[in-house]
This record gives structure tokens, C-alpha cells and sequence, in this order.
């Protein structure tokens, strides 16, 4: 439906996504690659927190994170994919103003408690390597917990800011969205109310949220690499560095997409390009991190080798 007009305002009552409408002949196409990803996600994702929860061995800090992380990236891939989904199968891609809203703060609560537990994990890897006998103490079970709750507290208080101003907007220029999820910068280019505050706010988030936990990262994992360079032995470096390399690559490739996803120019992108950036940023990366983690982690390699022969012993006795 178009936006309506009262008493010279002009409500939204739902918005319409023009992300993937430049191909109509490849939605069935779109529809299982993303159904297949999708799938993989909450598969691989669901195996990670199921193995951490059984494992005795893995009941340590830096999984108990990773548990976090991966429970993120089942809300944070489950916020856009499903709508998605269900869209390619409708003549118009919409999605309710108040499901716009829903969407939005599930989204900006993900990414901002996603930003800081990444920073948290970093830490937990710079206490294990530069100051290893005071692991146990400084890494305690309550302190984990506090820094698990703090990175949700951040990123809920984040979110929650944006939603209640963004949804304070009157949105008068359309109801078309050049993408396939709700975002902030797109909801402000078309209200007709003043977005100063909103962009303020949204600067200064990105300050607070974004860039502060990735310069915390680069800290530490600068202190980190000096404080590999000073074992003397080879296999010693290599020991200490395998057991931060997944959490590294998690981070790059977050930071990255990120980055590329909403510092590029606004304008010069076509909507096709957008739409894939926009997809690497949203889907494909909570894909990647349980696979990174069970390619690149020895622990959890065992650990999916002891799930298995537990799980077909258990089968073949029954």
C-alpha cells in the first residue's frame, strides 16, 4: 500500500524492497541459494552451541564466547532471511511499517553486541598469551559472564536508542527501500522530519560501537603478535598464534564487510551491487563463522569427531 494522507502528513503502513527485483527470472534461483545458506547457518551455528554446551573440554572462556557468537548469528541471519524468503514468492517484496521496525532494532542489537563481544574475545586471547598465570583469575566464570552480559547490554541500549528515534521519522518521500532489509541510513533519506539528532546519534554509535572495539582489537592483538615474537621456540609461536587465528579471521571479515558495506560513496553503486554487498554483510558471514571456527580449531575438530562416534555408537546399539 502507498503512503496514506492524513491532515497533510503522510503515514507508511509498509514498505517495499526493490533489493533483487532487477532479476525476476533468477528468484527461484536466489530463493534456494539463500534457503541453502540459510540453512547452513542455523545447522552450523546450532552444532557449535550444542557442542560447547556437552563438551566438558570446551568449557572454557574463549567458547563460552563463541557460544555467544554463534547464538548472534542465528538471531542476526533470522532478522532478514526468513522476510526474504517468503518475498520471493510475493508480486510485491514488502514488509510491514512495524515489522520494519522489528527488524531494525533485532538487526542494530546483533551487529552492536556482535562489535563488542568480538573486542571481549580479544581480550580474552590477550590475557591467555601475554599474561597466561593470571588466565584463571582474571578470566573467571563470573567475569566471563559480566563481559558476555555488558556486550548485549551495549548492543541492546544501542539499538534501542536508534529504533525509538527512527521510529519518532515521519516518512513522506515513499515506502521504497533500495534493499532487502530495514536500515537506519535508508529510512532517513526518506523522512520529510529533521534527521539531525538521528545522524548525531548514528555517528556518534558508530564512534562508541563500531570504531572503538575495533581499535581495542587492534591493540591487543598488536600486543599479542609482539608477545608471540618473543618465543624463542617456532612451534611455540605457532601454538600461541592457532589458538587466536580463528578469532582473527572472524574479525577481519566482519570489520571488512562492515566497512565496505556502509563507508562506500553513496552514490556510483547500482542497486545490484548494493544488494550484494549488503548480502555478504548480513547472510553470508554468520555463515562463515562456525566454519571458520571448525576448520581452523583443533579443540573443535575433536570435539564434532567425539560428538559423531558418540552419536553412531549410541545409533548402532539401538
Amino acid at each position: 500500500m502507498a503512503p496514506q494522507q492524513m491532515e497533510n502528513q503522510t503515514f507508511v503502513d509498509e514498505f517495499i524492497f526493490l533489493g533483487f527485483t532487477n532479476h525476476p527470472s533468477l528468484y527461484v534461483l536466489f530463493f534456494l541459494v539463500f534457503l541453502v545458506i540459510y540453512t547452513v547457518t542455523l545447522a552450523g551455528n546450532a552444532l557449535i552451541l550444542a557442542l560447547i554446551r556437552t563438551d566438558l573440554t570446551l568449557h572454557s572462556p574463549m567458547y563460552y564466547f563463541l557460544s555467544n557468537l554463534s547464538f548472534l548469528d542465528i538471531c542476526y541471519i533470522s532478522a532478514t532471511v526468513p522476510v526474504m524468503l517468503a518475498n520471493f514468492f510475493r508480486a510485491k517484496k514488502t514488509i510491514s511499517y512495524a515489522g520494519c521496525i522489528v527488524q531494525l532494532f533485532s538487526l542494530i542489537t546483533c551487529a552492536g553486541t556482535e562489535c563488542v563481544l568480538l573486542a571481549v574475545m580479544a581480550y580474552d586471547r590477550y590475557v591467555a598469551i601475554c599474561s597466561p598465570l593470571h588466565y584463571s583469575s582474571v578470566m573467571s566464570k563470573g567475569a566471563c559472564t559480566k563481559m558476555a552480559a555488558f556486550s548485549w547490554v551495549c548492543g541492546l541500549t544501542n539499538s534501542l536508542v536508534h529504533t525509538l528515534l527512527t521510529s519518532s521519522l515521519t516518512i513522506c518521500k515513499s515506502n521504497e527501500l533500495s534493499h532487502f532489509f530495514c536500515d537506519v541510513p535508508l529510512l532517513l533519506k526518506l523522512s520529510c522530519s529533521d534527521t539531525s539528532v538521528n545522524e548525531a546519534v548514528l555517528h556518534l554509535a558508530s564512534a562508541l560501537i563500531g570504531l572503538s572495539p575495533c581499535l581495542f582489537i587492534l591493540v591487543s592483538y598488536i600486543r599479542i603478535i609482539y608477545a608471540i615474537l618473543r618465543i624463542n621456540s617456532s612451534e611455540g609461536r605457532m601454538k600461541a598464534f592457532s589458538t587466536c587465528a580463528s578469532h582473527l579471521m572472524v574479525v577481519v571479515i566482519f570489520y571488512g564487510t562492515s566497512n565496505f558495506n556502509y563507508d562506500r560513496p553513496s552514490s556510483g553503486y547500482s542497486l545490484d551491487v548494493d544488494t550484494l554487498v549488503s548480502s555478504l554483510y548480513c547472510i553470508v558471514t554468520p555463515m562463515l563463522n562456525p566454519i571458520i571456527y571448525s576448520l581452523r580449531n583443533k579443540e573443535v575438530k575433536a570435539g564434532l569427531m567425539r560428538m559423531g562416534k558418540k552419536y553412531f555408537s549410541s545409533s548402532a546399539r539401538t
